[in-house]
């Protein structure tokens, strides 16, 4: 009677940690479903507001997009049990992967499908103010079907199929997996797209600021209060130890971003002679970035280390791409995204308390993150060439000069973000 009784309390138990752990990932979804809230505010404050309906477009439609998509077949692709074409990418039967039905774990569709979203929006800022519209809604498609998903079975499955996975890649949330891919699809982006009218005169690139710092300011904070979610539901269970291995991981997570912020603040106080307000705000989200690999992996200690050098990184990064590569990109997005998802997944290597060189590890921890996350750009980078160099001789890329001096949101969407403002500089 006593086992009887102890085994009734274990099963209860494990139902009850199970069903913990289904609301915790479901609450996490949400948060990062917030997110998309967020990346809209950063790109519409960090760019003219005669684009600004068309950003918020874009970025709802990466989530309308992208949930269907993804639903359909990243989905399967991503995670089905099937692999094909040498385990380049994966495939499973109807009722669990293509045209998701499987009744028992919606919830992680519904978190995999918003991580899903946050690949694609990544791309939107980089080439905001001159792109078709048009254009953008095939590649987001295209990104949310295939580019990603294709990419995340290298990993994410984590099962000894998955080749990263066996060489011993460590990602906990995705740094490489979502962000150094957007990263690498925003770098192509912005070269095919080419530089917004009045970048770059006689060869020096000029400042276009930014036109409401209050909307970008917000976007980071709601970029940061979901990034919780991001990372902390990436533990994927919650109960006992997996509550306090979730927990570490928020405050992991709360410590880069702090550490980004105040490094990129006091580089650019020391560097311009001001407290740069945009920098310190992109600081913030390089360290979320950047600790979102390792997030499980280091400590604290470690997780500050990460952000401070994530924040340095971020701010010479935006210098050397806008001024020397003469790459234009509004917000920021190849830098924060791109090279501090890199950065995050490499610094492992180092911090990492299982492995690191800085904890008695070899280099091999170090050499796996690089090769693994140089595979994730360099995939998101030729799949965003394939797709756009199609779109560039089909439909075209960019709107015409007209349409981009006086606006895409009248020539793309038929109204205007801030009528009263146009109304008013008319009388």
């Amino acid at each position: 009677m006593i086992v009887q009784e102890q085994e009734a309390i274990e099963k209860a138990v494990e139902a009850i940690t199970g069903d913990m752990g289904a609301l915790w990932i479901t609450i996490a979804g949400v948060l990062v479903f917030f997110m998309q809230a967020g990346f809209t505010l950063v790109e519409v404050g960090f760019t003219r507001s005669k684009n600004s309906g068309n950003i918020i477009m874009k970025n709802f439609m990466d989530l309308a997009i992208g949930s269907v998509m993804f639903w359909a077949l990243g989905y399967g692709i991503m995670y089905g049990s099937d692999l094909v074409a040498g385990g380049f990418f994966r495939t499973s039967p109807s009722d669990q992967g293509y045209f998701f039905f499987s009744a028992t774990d919606w919830y992680n569709l519904f978190f995999q499908t918003v991580f899903c979203a946050t690949a694609a929006t990544i791309v939107s800022g980089a080439i905001a103010g001159r792109t078709k519209f048009s254009t953008y809604l095939i590649f987001s498609a295209v990104m949310t079907t295939l580019i990603y998903p294709i990419s995340g079975s290298w990993y994410w499955p984590f099962d000894d199929d998955a080749w990263l996975n066996t060489a011993g890649f460590v990602d906990f949330a995705g740094s490489s997996v979502v962000h150094a891919v957007g990263g690498g699809a925003a770098l192509v982006a912005a070269i095919m797209v080419g530089p917004r009218i009045g970048k770059y005169v006689d060869g020096k690139a000029q400042a276009i600021p930014g036109h409401n710092m209050m909307f970008g300011a917000l976007g980071v904070l709601i970029l940061w209060l979901g990034w919780f979610g991001f990372n902390g539901g990436s533990q994927l269970a919650w109960g006992g130890d997996d509550t306090i291995a979730a927990s570490s991981v928020i405050i992991n997570t709360n410590l880069a971003a702090a550490m980004g912020a105040i490094a990129a603040l006091l580089l650019t106080w020391i560097r311009y002679g001001k407290a740069d307000i945009s920098m310190t705000l992109n600081g913030a989200l390089a360290g979320l970035v950047g600790i979102t690999a390792g997030c499980g992996a280091v400590s604290a200690v470690g997780s500050l280390a990460i952000g401070l050098l994530c924040g340095l990184a971020v701010v010479f990064s935006i210098e050397i791409i806008d001024k020397k590569f003469k790459i234009d990109d509004p917000v920021g997005a190849i830098s924060v995204h791109g090279v501090c998802g890199f950065l995050g997944t490499v610094l492992i290597g180092l911090f990492a308390l299982d492995g690191g060189l800085f904890y008695g590890g070899s280099a091999k921890l170090l050499w796996v993150q690089t090769y693994g996350s140089l595979a994730y750009i360099g995939w998101a980078a030729l799949g965003t060439f394939v797709v756009l160099f199609i779109l560039k001789k089909t439909i075209g890329l960019r709107v015409s000069e007209q349409e981009e001096i006086e606006g895409l949101d009248i020539h793309e969407h038929g109204v205007e973000a801030y009528p009263e403002h146009i109304s008013s500089q008319n009388n």
